[in-house]
């Protein structure tokens, strides 16, 4: 290990360290003898209850924007300064998503019998105040991990965020057996399912369609090219794992919301809220559904067989037996769909299955989905992607 790598793993832990202290550093103005804080909520009541949310919410809006909007992609492929203003409008809508699920939170807090000292604007004001800062302090160090230590910020942030709510699950599965409420058979069909689907996201997670490419002599300025085959890599994934797993329950609660605040508590609002809770047959559906088409939507907009196929034409490469062009680009769209297609499979099956099992009563009552597990996995093999590249450049390319 390089003294850099080192240095930049040192900074990495102490900032997600950072991060766990504050999740344990409570509200002003609240009472530390509630009953909440020994139940295990601190972390929702703490200076960071909202986490990052807020602003990976805002970052998934502004890119979904941008894929209906095309001034807003022209504005992100327009360079550094058009990539400022993105990050300013992100910001932006941080701030207005944060201040309200922050006073939301805040309200909620005061009906809650003697948990706040003095109830009232004050603590309304504070504690909203405390949480948005909160955010934005979380926003500055997820950007100083991804700058200056190892990894994604945000997705570090995110992936410590569940991997601490792992011990508790597995508390809770061995307190059923010990207690005889489940089978050791059942504890270790779920073991095996949680392992193997662990495995397949690994699996398609660093899997490559390869597409065979001949580039034709050519020069560039004084330098001359030789002819030589290479591949154009294709991932089956391309959607990645935020946009299909976070934006999916958006589309089945946010119609309910805005039924909520147009009609006020109706019963038939109840009930659509008991059918779309996880593990209930319906949120397994319509979740299913809404990740398939996401993974279609998002792909759409990072892999563009046209951009690629002028990228291909313009360093002369071309796929053999494919002419250039309009019929490169035609091929490749072929190619994409049916990588998306079995990429689009792939997300249902890790986000809902284990939620599918749960609802037929063959899976034991964990609150940890299949997506969670997505999150932390991804992480961990960028993480190692990136540590291995920094290895290489350190020591010039010497494997270690």
């Amino acid at each position: 290990m390089t003294q850099e790598l080192a240095r930049r793993i040192v900074l990495t832990i102490g900032a997600l360290l950072i991060f766990r202290l504050g999740c344990y550093v409570p509200l002003a103005g609240t009472s530390m003898q509630t009953g909440l804080i020994s139940s295990g909520s601190v972390a929702r009541i703490s200076i960071f209850s909202l986490s990052i949310i807020p602003y990976l919410s805002a970052a998934i809006i502004i890119q979904l924007v941008s894929v209906v909007w095309g001034r807003v992609s022209a504005l992100e492929r327009s360079g550094e300064a058009g990539r400022r203003r993105i990050a300013g409008y992100t910001l932006f809508l941080t701030l207005l998503l944060a201040a309200f699920q922050a006073f939301g939170v805040a309200s909620a807090l005061q009906d809650v019998r003697g948990f706040v000292v003095e109830p009232g604007g004050w603590f309304l004001l504070s504690a909203t105040a405390t949480m948005v800062g909160g955010v934005f302090f979380l926003v500055w160090l997820s950007e100083q991990i991804t700058r200056h230590g190892v990894g994604n910020g945000l997705a570090l942030i995110l992936s410590v965020g569940i991997v601490v709510s792992f011990p508790g699950e597995l508390a809770i599965a061995l307190e059923l057996l010990r207690q005889g409420a489940v089978s050791s058979n059942l504890v270790l069909f779920n073991a095996v399912l949680w392992i193997a689907l662990v495995a397949l996201i690994v699996l398609v997670e660093t899997a490559r369609r390869n597409v065979p490419v001949q580039y034709v002599a050519r020069q560039v300025g004084k330098r001359l090219f030789a002819p030589r085959s290479s591949v154009l890599p294709l991932k089956l994934n391309s959607a990645g794992f935020l946009i299909p797993t976070v934006v999916a329950p958006w589309v089945l609660y946010l119609p309910l919301a805005g039924a909520s605040f147009l009609f006020g508590e109706r019963p038939w609002l109840a009930a659509a809220y008991a059918h779309i809770r996880f593990g209930q047959p319906v949120h397994v559906i319509l979740g299913s559904t809404a990740i398939f088409a996401l993974a279609f939507i998002y792909t759409a907009r990072v892999l563009d067989p046209e951009q690629a196929a002028e990228a291909l034409q313009a360093q002369g490469g071309a796929i053999q037996g494919v002419a250039p062009g309009e019929a490169t680009a035609d091929h490749l769209d072929r190619i994409a769909s049916l990588t998306t297609v079995v990429g689009a499979v792939y997300l249902v099956a890790v986000s809902l299955i284990p939620e599918g099992l749960l609802a037929g009563g063959i899976a034991l009552p964990y609150k940890i989905g299949g997506g969670s597990v997505l999150i932390v996995v991804c992480t961990i093999l960028d993480l190692k992607k990136q540590v291995r590249d920094l290895s290489f450049t350190n020591r010039g390319g010497e494997r270690i």
